[in-house]
């Protein structure tokens, strides 16, 4: 569980980070799991339904960049997501009754790691109120070199901030951002951040020697019930259950309004949305 003190910075600060969520073992096994699930995948050949390739390497690299929903497909994954420890945590911070939403693996392989541009998680599967949350529990000892987490504390409370341009959702914020009140959220391999959705984060390119790999699970209250906003919602819901508590026989909502994130072509992940809105800025500069 998390204490009282890790409570309140999340309250306050829209994260928290509890520093041994998973023992050595827990974090060895699991990545024993992702060894085995990156083996034999390539630029050129790899299963597109199941992980995403690092796109700046030779066709036959083996840099994997993300695992899709290891907690729907991989048993020790699900485990984890469904396990009292972690669940007793995120109900501290939402509340007792919860759904499952979504997982990842981020990789950020040694110098090559993609960039993540600042963003608000909720700008991307808008849902009738704000309670929802990620953990990222680092796999790898993360710091400013491998590219750990960047976040704007307290920006939580406040509005989502615009990720459009012209109509489209961008995958990243489009109006300016106060770098000066970033702070890097390091930690040791077992560490968890919890991080609320409309917390402003990011993460630059991994620039070491060493893999920066991350789990990333998200909840949300059940009764933050998700509005449909096209194809690329159904996705996301694809891999939505019901975690904890009772399921919600009502929705609650806590915003007048909120922006729809349609999107300028398909993308699988955030990595494609975010690459095609800074290609789409280079040939607006050049011209």
């Amino acid at each position: 569980m998390l204490t009282q003190k890790e409570v309140e910075q999340f309250n306050r600060k829209g994260y928290t980070v509890h520093p041994e969520l998973l023992s050595p073992d827990e974090v060895d096994a699991l990545l024993q799991d992702i060894e085995r699930l990156s083996w034999g995948n390539t630029l050129a050949n790899h299963d597109k339904d199941r992980l995403e390739m690092e796109p700046n390497q030779p066709s036959d690299g083996t840099r994997v960049r993300r695992i899709y929903e290891p907690c729907t497909h991989y048993p020790l994954f699900r485990a984890l997501s469904d396990s009292e420890k972690l669940l007793e945590s995120v109900e501290q911070l939402i509340g007792p009754d919860l759904t499952f939403h979504y997982s990842k693996i981020n990789m950020k392989p040694p110098a090559i790691g993609s960039v993540v541009e600042w963003h608000q998680d909720l700008s991307y599967y808008p849902l009738t109120n704000r309670d929802s949350l990620a953990i990222l529990f680092y796999l790898d000892d993360a710091d400013v070199s491998n590219g750990c987490l960047t976040v704007i504390p307290g920006r939580h409370e406040g509005r989502l901030m615009d990720h459009m341009r012209d109509g489209l959702f961008q995958g990243k914020i489009t109006e300016p951002v106060d770098t000066s009140l970033a702070v890097p959220v390091e930690g040791k391999a077992g560490a968890a951040i919890f991080m609320h959705a409309m917390t402003p984060h990011s993460s630059t390119t991994n620039t070491s020697n060493r893999w920066r790999r991350t789990l990333i699970l998200s909840y949300r209250a059940a009764d933050a019930i998700p509005i449909y906003c096209g194809e690329s919602m159904k996705n996301i819901e694809l891999h939505s259950r019901h975690a904890r508590g009772k399921p919600a026989m009502v929705a609650r909502f806590s915003f007048s309004e909120f922006p729809m994130p349609v999107r300028p072509e398909a993308t699988a992940s955030l990595y494609e949305l975010q690459d095609i809105a800074r290609k789409e800025e280079q040939a607006r500069r050049i011209a």
